[in-house]
């Protein structure tokens, strides 16, 4: 398999963090790319050249984090990251995992806002996708179980965490999510996420 990958992603860590898990690492073949150059391999696995981006064995492309995310957690050996399907546990997690999925996706906004050229930048944007960010992380550390809860949920919250650490350095996210900060302390210490951990 091939899975399209940056570094400094927090969408392709989750999924990294998920082939580890999994005891999927030697069967992955991890492919480096800047999804602004469009290079013709990730497009033809992903045509919005967006990552992460996973071609199967079968040949079979697959996009999106958490389809990825889901995927892998079916294949190779190791933690259940997803209870069975419908049931209320299931629910639960999935909550938790869209919860995360969201401060990742309300941060990318924020990262790629600053990028551009600073007369170009929107304050009026970036001060509500900030706020956005700040009550959606009160709302997630209500949701998050204990920190000794490994499961598809607290690893994207775990993951999501660790991106404002390193994009949001002027964010206090810990004085409003401490159970997440108490969650991120024991995730961090996992092999997982120590091999994936942004660069």
């Amino acid at each position: 398999m091939k899975l399209f990958v940056s570094a400094t992603s927090v969408f392709v860590r989750k999924v990294r963090v998920v082939v580890r898990e999994r005891g999927l690492a030697a069967r992955i073949e991890e492919i480096s790319r800047l999804p602004v150059e469009a290079a013709p391999d990730l497009v033809a696995a992903n045509p919005l050249s967006q990552l992460p981006a996973l071609i199967d064995d079968d040949g079979v492309c697959w996009t999106d984090s958490g389809l990825i995310s889901a995927w892998l957690a079916t294949q190779g050996q190791g933690p259940r990251l997803l209870p069975d399907y419908g049931t209320d546990d299931y629910w639960r997690v999935r909550r938790v995992e869209t919860a995360g999925a969201g401060l990742n996706e309300m941060m990318a906004k924020i990262v790629y806002e600053n990028r551009r050229p600073e007369p170009e930048r929107s304050p009026f944007w970036l001060e509500r996708w900030e706020a956005n960010l700040k009550r959606a992380f009160a709302v997630a550390d209500e949701m998050c179980p204990d920190a000794n809860v490994f499961d598809m949920g607290t690893l994207t919250l775990g993951v999501a965490a660790t991106f404002c650490d390193f994009r949001m350095t002027h964010l206090d996210w810990r004085a409003i999510a401490p159970r997440i900060a108490a969650l991120q302390e024991v995730l961090e210490r996992r092999q997982s996420f120590i091999d994936t951990y942004p660069k």
